[in-house]
């Protein structure tokens, strides 16, 4: 940490602007955001983020890497930390739901500016978008083998988009309850009932309010 008064280090202005940037396009949207409004949320002078994004699209395309890089890593860690396809399985969605709930205002980004993200950029992130799907959809057919791929990349495609829902609507429960009903929720979609323990998360019990 910086001592007080101190000049921030390079990588926690990064991370200050991504987050402030988060923020403000979940709320207002890409259009809705200027190089500016994101300076003044981080505390930067707006010019100063030029010297770590060269434009505010460059921006979006870091939110959108962290995301699907992050749950590929999670993803590729849970196939390799058990020979259990169930266990797997239920790993992926409890992996799935913690970024989610933790990382709401980036997923919210996510789900919503992809119209906004350069062709070239979304030619490479529908790639990896594609790898994670094909992941879950490999332990899947393990755990289901009479289904047809197809069968079970729509599945995965539900399960997913289930345990996304918490970020359209507003849910006034405590967030480890949600986590355990979007975890259930997304398993139904899938097909499955995985037994065992669900996740628990260190947030507060408040009630989740999203919009």
């Amino acid at each position: 940490m910086p001592k007080a008064g101190g000049r921030i280090r390079d990588p926690e202005r990064r991370e200050r602007i991504l987050g402030a940037a988060a923020d403000l396009i979940a709320q207002h949207g890409f259009l809705g955001v200027n190089l500016t409004d994101i300076g003044a949320a981080a505390g930067i002078v707006g010019s100063g983020i030029y010297r770590h994004f060269p434009s505010k699209s460059a921006i979006l395309v870091e939110m959108f890497d962290r995301v699907v890089d992050r749950l590929v890593v999670d993803a590729e860690g849970a196939l390799r930390s058990s020979g259990d396809p169930r266990a797997t399985l239920a790993s992926l969605v409890d992996g799935q739901v913690r970024f989610t709930l933790t990382e709401r205002r980036l997923c919210q980004v996510y789900l919503q500016e992809s119209r906004n993200v350069p062709e070239q950029d979304l030619r490479r992130l529908r790639w990896k978008q594609r790898h994670y799907i094909d992941l879950w959809q490999d332990v899947l057919t393990d755990v289901r083998p009479e289904l047809s791929a197809a069968e079970a990349k729509i599945r995965v495609h539900a399960a997913i988009s289930v345990i996304h829902s918490c970020l359209r609507y507003r849910i006034e429960i405590a967030e480890s309850e949600l986590a355990v009903f979007l975890s259930t929720a997304a398993e139904r979609a899938l097909g499955v009932d995985v037994a065992g323990p669900r996740i628990q998360h260190s947030t507060d019990e408040s009630p989740s309010a999203t919009g």
